[in-house]
């Protein structure tokens, strides 16, 4: 993890640790006798009343009622994340169920949905696997298909076997022999090119030679007017769990209920936020509470992890979950999931 935990002693920490996962598993305010019970250290409930009064004083823990026991705030739960959650090991059970969910999968769709079902299960939460942008993918074949309204439909197979199609409206009609040479020229000389190089290159030879691979550069650009992958970024969004998320307490109230909701069918929202952590420099990135949502956001965390698809592109999985999450499983298993994920993608096995 990225973020660099403030110095608190073994003691505290300890405390601030055990408060943290008590909460998790019960959902109660904790209090110092419960901490107590469950401390390998044999001290008094006084000494660890004291001890949570200091936390509570760091701005670790709060108390909702005078009489109550004490919650994570946000910076405890950031706290727990980065000095022990984000040191943890995905446990043997976890990892015989994950590997057998996810050897039963033979495409990406397939994986997808069941890394997407793993993490809401897991997290309580939404599960989803974002695709990489299509036009960052090496292409390895295109074809050109007219259609008798004089529309054209483009069919890219992108390296790993992942295919895109859509019906356009060049600027000028074409006939079925001209395609095929486009395409021809296209497959010859692109092959292993993203489709933002290709583009680049006919521009640039398009304005270098006017004879006639100038021509020929000039159509194949007309045909690949990606403004379509554009409107989406090329990229699918899977998404798992909306049962699971929607009945945790934090979302009770119908105000962030609904703004939570609309995240989920609009979608756009999930894309953005999951895209946005393409930039992590942490292979698996927590963040803690979402400014993007105004009324939900507070008590959301996002944990997500980067897979590989092909030899350079990157994806994205993630968990859109309650603040009150078992993040030591959820990234543990969200870490293990982007290896899987990726070997689907490039058609290996992990063991």
């Amino acid at each position: 993890m990225a973020h660099h935990p403030p110095t608190l002693s073994e003691r505290h920490e300890q405390v601030l640790a055990e408060a943290v996962r008590a909460y998790i598993e019960s959902g109660e305010p904790v209090s110092s006798r419960s901490i107590a019970r469950r401390h390998a250290e044999t001290l008094s409930p006084a000494t660890f009343r004291n001890v949570m009064a200091d936390l509570e004083d760091a701005g670790f823990l709060y108390q909702p009622h005078t009489s109550a026991g004490r919650v994570p705030t946000a910076a405890g739960y950031r706290f727990f994340i980065d000095r022990f959650a984000g040191q943890a090991r995905l446990s043997a059970e976890d990892e015989q169920w994950i590997r057998g969910e996810m050897d039963a999968a033979t495409t990406f769709e397939e994986a997808a949905e069941r890394a997407g079902h793993i993490l809401a299960k897991v997290s309580h939460g939404l599960g989803m696997i974002l695709s990489p942008p299509i036009g960052r993918l090496p292409v390895e074949h295109i074809r050109f298909l007219l259609v008798p309204d004089g529309r054209v439909l483009v069919v890219v197979l992108s390296e790993g076997g992942r295919t895109r199609d859509k019906l356009i409206r060049p600027e000028r009609p074409f006939s079925q022999p001209e395609l095929d040479r486009v395409a021809d020229h296209l497959n010859a000389h692109y092959s292993g090119w993203t489709i933002e190089a290709i583009r680049a290159d006919l521009s640039e030879r398009l304005e270098r030679e006017r004879d006639s691979w100038g021509l020929l550069a000039q159509r194949a650009l007309m045909l690949c007017d990606w403004r379509w992958i554009e409107e989406d970024g090329g990229q699918r969004l899977y998404v798992e769990g909306a049962t699971e998320i929607i009945a945790a307490p934090e979302f009770a109230d119908p105000e962030r209920l609904g703004e939570l909701l609309g995240a989920i069918e609009e979608k756009r929202r999930l894309v953005e936020l999951l895209a946005a952590c393409l930039e992590a420099p942490e292979p698996v990135a927590v963040r803690i509470g979402l400014s993007e949502m105004a009324l939900a956001g507070s008590s959301l965390a996002l944990i997500s992890a980067r897979f590989r698809a092909g030899r350079r592109t990157p994806g994205t999985l993630g968990i859109l979950g309650p603040l009150r999450m078992d993040y030591e499983r959820a990234i543990t298993a969200a870490a293990y999931l982007a290896e899987r994920v990726s070997s689907t993608w490039n058609g290996a096995s992990t063991p």
